[in-house]
């Protein structure tokens, strides 16, 4: 049994805090990735190839495409080198025979050979489809693939997929006991690399495990990091804390006993460090009351206290941190730390409820999700919590007041100002007033604009689906119609105001959003099917409908998960099959005339991929603005780090 670290809540927060270091010109620490190539035979005879370019490449690195049949030499298929969008379409092709498809950069003029050098290969007979399966294994029948992450757990540059298995869940305001929820990770062929069960004691549903997959060490190897109980067991079949303990009262909730917040191997899922987890249900006892709870977050009945959100950021302007939490309702308490060394050190806490001036403000005002981002400039990541923010340093940056809500978006949304902004639907009339949906300055709550609505607004979105009208458009459910502007255009030309209604037209899909065709605007991703705004009719169209995949989370409709996760700029979307026997990784085989590097070398998406699972998912968005009308991307301000392959 592997030894659990106690902590009190008092010395945790205090005797283990580390000071926040001052803003240097320093550059983040990125994973080294290889070039993500795919292959998908989209016609008979037809394959389409994509690839990256790096977020450390020159800007000026064309490319050369190879392909080569088994046991015979490479063969060049670009007559000069690709300097444009990184998509080729090779026809015509053998496939009676495997073939395997390769990118290696040309700089001034000279072919290089990248520190990761891989390909992608099609095998003989390689079926017509526009997505790559990973085969998965189910705990026990009944289990389906929830959902998931990315990152490299082996240290070869290739990403690895994390996927959470459920079978019967829950939500926090519902009574009755869940089957343990594991978590998984394959290799891209399929191969199983290890499997948490994270027990009896962590309850199951959207709310409970927020897991989080990144290099947290710099050591070329991604980390997991997930919140554990007594009887979970790690990927080595060692288990924590009490393997005989059942906490679960008779309603099914887990309102008792330890919780642990633990660091798992990503190659093995070995449990490296396990301490207790910050903030706990209650600063005394193990054994809270339903009263006391109660009094803490709003009920006694295990529903309020048990809303954790996770997410990653750089604290520090260089090296990721831990962030972990609890509440939003009533109160919030937000928890840093940094994996270093093979020790868990607690960074900072904040807490609406410590008495401090200023914290009460953020109390209520968080979401069922986070964004983490640098929203003010200075080089440090901070954290969007809701309808309020805390600065890198865990110290209250803001909150508006408007109360809690079950959507964010957070991003540059206007091409010509620099702002990252915050778009929210919220919840509460009696807090939320005139501003029913609301977009404000991330950086200083400043609102933006507001539209009026009655009740619970449900959900909202953010993106650029109109040329039209510069920046990102908005919409939401319920008594807000239409769709709104980030900005609109005078008569002669100059900026107008903010929020003005572009149609009445509001498309159904309130869910999320997607980079999928050739151009700049995004497109709308809901169930297992994209659609693109039609702005000549105002009408919403169907793009694809992905056959016998199915998406996640009931009403929510999210995919397991949606990022640019192979090939050029644009952007996956990985779903489990119908008959929950495989994972499938959907890319666009629509030409491009675009180059961008990776979206996941812009800090800001990379880090909304890592939370994307958390909770009610919300799509990643970039910290610039990408879409029509857009100035130059920025180039990334990171260094990679190598991987572990590279070094050994």
């Amino acid at each position: 049994m592997r030894a659990v670290l106690r902590l009190s809540w008092l010395s945790a927060a205090l005797a283990s805090a580390i000071p926040a270091s001052p803003a240097l010109a320093v550059q983040r620490w990125m994973e080294q990735l290889d070039r993500g190539v795919v292959a998908i035979q989209h016609e008979p005879g037809n394959v389409v190839v994509s690839w990256r370019v790096l977020g450390t490449d020159p800007e000026e690195v064309a490319f050369n495409v190879y392909r080569s049949t088994a046991g015979g030499a490479p063969v060049l298929l670009t007559p000069a080198p690709i300097t444009g969008a990184t998509f080729f379409e090779d026809r015509g092709v053998d496939l009676s025979r495997s073939q395997t498809y390769t990118v290696r950069p040309v700089v001034n003029g000279a072919e290089t050979t990248d520190p990761i050098e891989r390909g992608w290969t099609l095998e003989a007979g390689a079926p017509v489809r526009t997505y790559h399966a990973v085969p998965i294994r189910r705990p026990e029948e009944g289990y389906r693939p929830n959902d998931g992450s990315v990152a490299d757990l082996t240290g070869d540059g290739r990403y690895e997929i994390v996927v959470k298995m459920e079978r019967s869940t829950r939500d926090n305001s519902q009574n009755g006991i869940t089957d343990p929820t594991f978590l998984h990770a394959y290799t891209l062929d399929g191969e199983l690399l290890w499997e948490i069960d994270l027990g009896i004691n962590i309850r199951s549903g959207a709310h409970y495990t927020q897991f989080l997959v990144y290099d947290f060490d710099g050591d070329g190897r991604a980390e997991v990091v997930a919140r554990t109980g007594d009887g979970t067991v790690d990927g080595t079949g060692r288990v924590i804390g009490d393997p005989n303990a059942d906490h679960r009262n008779a309603d099914g909730h887990i309102i008792t006993g330890p919780e642990y917040l633990t660091v798992f191997d990503g190659r093995t899922g070995a449990a490296l460090a396990t301490v207790d987890y910050v903030p706990p249900r209650h600063p005394d006892t193990l054994q809270p009351a339903p009263e006391q709870l109660e009094a803490i977050w709003g009920d006694g009945r295990g529903n309020r206290v048990d809303r954790f959100l996770a997410g990653v950021a750089y604290l520090d302007g260089e090296r990721p941190s831990i962030i972990m939490a609890r509440g939003y309702y009533t109160r919030a308490v937000i928890a840093a730390w940094d994996w270093r060394d093979g020790e868990l050190r607690l960074r900072w806490v904040f807490d609406s409820d410590d008495g401090t001036p200023g914290h009460e403000a953020l109390r209520g005002e968080g979401a069922h999700s986070l964004a983490i981002t640098d929203v003010n400039g200075d080089g440090f990541d901070d954290i969007v919590y809701g309808a309020a923010a805390i600065r890198h340093d865990g110290t209250p940056l803001y909150a508006t007041g408007l109360g809690h809500g079950d959507a964010l978006h957070v991003s540059q949304m206007d091409p010509d100002d620099p702002r990252i902004m915050a778009f929210m639907p919220h919840e509460t009339p009696a807090r939320y007033g005139p501003n029913a949906i609301s977009l404000r300055d991330a950086a200083t709550g400043e609102l933006l604009l507001g539209v009026s609505g009655t009740g619970d607004i449900g959900r909202g979105v953010a993106m650029d689906i109109d040329p039209r009208f510069p920046g990102y458009e908005l919409w939401a459910t319920g008594d807000v119609p239409g769709i709104y502007n980030v900005r609109s255009v005078r008569a002669d030309g100059e900026a107008g105001p903010r929020g003005v209604p572009i149609s009445m037209n509001r498309p159904n899909s309130v869910n999320f959003a997607i980079w999928w065709d050739g151009d700049l605007l995004r497109e709308l991703l809901d169930r297992n099917y994209v659609e693109k705004w039609n702005w000549e009719t105002e009408q919403i169209e169907r793009l694809v409908t992905f056959e016998g995949a199915a998406s996640n989370n009931g009403t929510k409709a999210t995919p397991v998960l949606s990022g640019d996760i192979l090939g050029d700029w644009r952007e996956e979307v990985v779903l489990r099959s119908e008959d929950d026997t495989e994972l499938r990784i959907y890319t666009t085989t629509i030409p491009t005339g675009f180059r961008f590097p990776t979206l996941m070398h812009d800090p800001t998406y990379r880090l909304a991929i890592a939370w994307q699972n958390v909770a009610y998912n919300q799509p990643p968005h970039p910290g610039f603005f990408l879409g029509h009308g857009m100035r130059a991307a920025p180039r990334p301000a990171i260094v990679a780090v190598p991987a572990a392959s590279t070094r050994e």
